[in-house]
């Protein structure tokens, strides 16, 4: 079990904290992601779990042991970084094995340890190999094989696929969180990227300035997002968060007429049609701007009530509309979320 409690990070006394209270506990075994925008605040959250940057406030407990003040190897984990962090001069064994070496563990351990990382990771065929051999997929699964060997049951990872390329990042989200099931190790994952944190978290952590602004399954995060950031932060295309008057004993809300708004409603642009399909849809008057066409979807982009913020929807189909004109779409009232005006969720529709 790894305990954040109350963390806080500041740089001098002077300075505005950059890590702002943050409490969540890791289960054993767990996959657990922390996205945000670049300096939410993530890494440095990862770097103080390590023990690379002191801990501000707050307690940091690892198996009920408190850890601030002790250094990184005492704290039984290990780190995969952005940059592989490979000795060049070193084959890809000779790096696996290296911190092994480093602890003077015994020349048969090292060697069991070995061959069950290469076999983990498919190395087994590059294991004489330098690190300019290797492609950039194969480098880091030498950096995982060697966080494997070191036998620790928290591995780190901080922006571990950012240098792949798209195709590489897809197959490697795999690999890593099928090895994380199989060894039944607890990662820590830190990524900007919404889609890796979707596809590979048990629970993800969203963090912007150094706040968290929800802790929750990839599927809570997206159907119950807390605040308007959440909302947009997860879903592609972006959620739409549009300024409405509501009218809650008729359980209805109005965003194309003149008014002084009292909350946001928040449109997934997938969910939008272009034909009425319920009496109660809400009707958007939408000034289509522009049209593209992705394969079996059309997105559309406009503005609502001459507002500069442009919208976006996702509507199926080739959409048989003309640009430069108001165009009627509909969206099923069910599927709006409804926030006030500060961007914090409002639980049900009355609330």
């Amino acid at each position: 079990m790894i305990e954040l409690q109350h963390i806080k990070k500041r740089y001098t006394e002077q300075d505005e904290a950059v890590i702002k209270d943050v409490t969540v506990s890791i289960t054993p075994g767990e996959f657990f992601v922390m996205v945000g925008p670049s300096g939410s605040g993530k890494s440095t959250i990862l770097r103080m779990i390590a023990g690379l940057e002191s801990i501000t406030g707050g307690e940091l407990l690892i198996d009920g042991e408190r850890m601030n003040d002790l250094p990184p190897k005492s704290r039984h984990l290990s780190m995969v970084f952005q940059n592989y962090a490979l000795y060049p001069n070193m084959t890809v064994s000779e790096n696996i094995v290296f911190g092994l070496k480093s602890r003077k563990v015994d020349r048969a351990t090292q060697f069991q340890r070995l061959s069950d990382a290469l076999t983990m990771v498919d190395l087994t065929d590059f294991s004489s190999r330098y690190p300019r051999e290797l492609s950039g997929g194969q480098r880091q699964r030498v950096a995982l094989a060697r966080s494997i060997v070191s036998g620790a049951d928290i591995i780190l990872m901080d922006e571990p696929l950012s240098n792949l390329d798209a195709q590489l990042r897809e197959s490697m989200r795999y690999e890593i969180k099928a090895l994380q099931r199989k060894l039944g190790i607890t990662v820590i994952y830190v990524t900007h990227d919404q889609t890796e944190a979707m596809t590979m978290g048990d629970r993800v952590m969203i963090l912007n300035d150094g706040i968290v602004q929800q802790i929750g399954t990839p599927i809570q995060l997206y159907q119950v997002p807390e605040n308007t950031f959440v909302a947009k932060f997860f879903g592609t295309p972006k959620m739409n968060v549009i300024p409405g008057v509501t009218d809650w004993q008729n359980h209805g809300v109005a965003i194309n007429t003149p008014f002084d708004p009292d909350a946001l409603v928040g449109i997934r642009p997938q969910a939008a049609h272009i034909n009425q399909e319920n009496k109660d849809d809400l009707a958007i008057s939408l000034w289509l701007a522009s049209m593209t066409y992705i394969g079996s979807d059309t997105l559309l982009f406009g503005t609502i009530n001459n507002r500069d913020e442009t919208v976006q929807f996702k509507i199926k189909g080739m959409a048989n509309l003309s640009s430069q004109q108001y165009v009627t779409i509909y969206v099923s009232r069910e599927d709006l979320y409804y926030f006030d005006l500060a961007g914090q969720a409002l639980a049900t529709v009355g609330v």
